[in-house]
């Protein structure tokens, strides 16, 4: 049986839930569930959503209230000890940007990568961020682990990557600098997942709030399932699923054979 990996950005898990989103997960058949942007405490959520199907959860919140935060749901088991809990810099991790979980020697990560905001005035921050992350994921790898990186990455990486290319060159997320970066991860050895399957556009992953835009699909790519490359002989589908609703974003799924 194939091993099914999901990555979505809530967009808040509060306004998730109230759209849907525990139903989801109930029925969801993935082995791991990368979450990003859910904005809450642990506490909190396991304070109002304790039972979940069969997953247990890890969570990494940021210090700002209602800001940011990653989470895993898994169905396998792991110990204290295979938590992979921010890069080690409270400059990133007070924020809640970093969270992984190592099973039988393979890191899920899920990542929710800073926005580099209008005129680019995050656009350092989110570079040292990727920098620093990329450190990481060496670090793992020296230590014989294998990469599955999910997340929002807030990066469209080429022009099919979003509806409007042209009108977006000098627009957070199709910023030269962040196109770059995200080539030199690639670089390294890592896989784009979705483009191992899916070569043209039209498939994206975000799409602004503003009346009429989803439906007519003027989105970005910004969400995605990248593995090292000891993995990429084992991928057998990697989707995008703009039909499930309850956030701007919606999941992106990778399944592999790791027989």
């Amino acid at each position: 049986m194939n091993t099914k990996v999901t990555s979505w950005n809530l967009n808040g898990i509060r306004a998730a839930a109230k759209n849907g989103f525990f139903d989801w997960l109930a029925a969801e058949k993935s082995e791991v569930v990368l979450l990003q942007e859910v904005r809450a405490d642990e506490s909190v959520i396991l304070q109002n959503w304790r039972n979940i199907s069969c997953y247990k959860s890890i969570w990494h919140a940021a210090e700002k209230k209602g800001y940011s935060g990653v989470g895993i749901y898994t169905k396998s088991e792991f110990s204290e000890s295979d938590i992979l809990r921010g890069l080690g810099s409270n400059k990133f991790d007070s924020e809640g940007r970093f969270l992984g979980v190592v099973i039988n020697k393979i890191a899920y990560i899920s990542a929710y990568f800073p926005n580099s905001q209008r005129e680019g005035t995050r656009l350092s921050y989110k570079l040292d961020f990727c920098n620093e992350l990329l450190k990481k994921l060496s670090d793992l790898q020296s230590q014989g682990i294998k990469i599955v990186l999910g997340g929002d990455f807030n990066i469209a990486h080429s022009e099919i990557d979003l509806a409007n290319p042209k009108a977006n060159q000098r627009n957070a997320g199709f910023l030269p600098e962040e196109r770059a970066w995200m080539s030199t991860f690639l670089g390294e050895g890592y896989t784009d997942t979705f483009r191992e399957f899916q070569k043209e556009g039209g498939h994206y992953s975000w799409w602004s709030n503003r009346p009429g835009v989803r439906e007519r699909n003027i989105g970005w790519r910004l969400d995605y399932h990248c593995v090292s490359k000891d993995l990429k002989a084992s991928l057998v589908s990697a989707q995008i699923h703009p039909q499930t609703l309850g956030s701007d974003h919606c999941p992106v799924s990778l399944e592999m054979d790791l027989k």
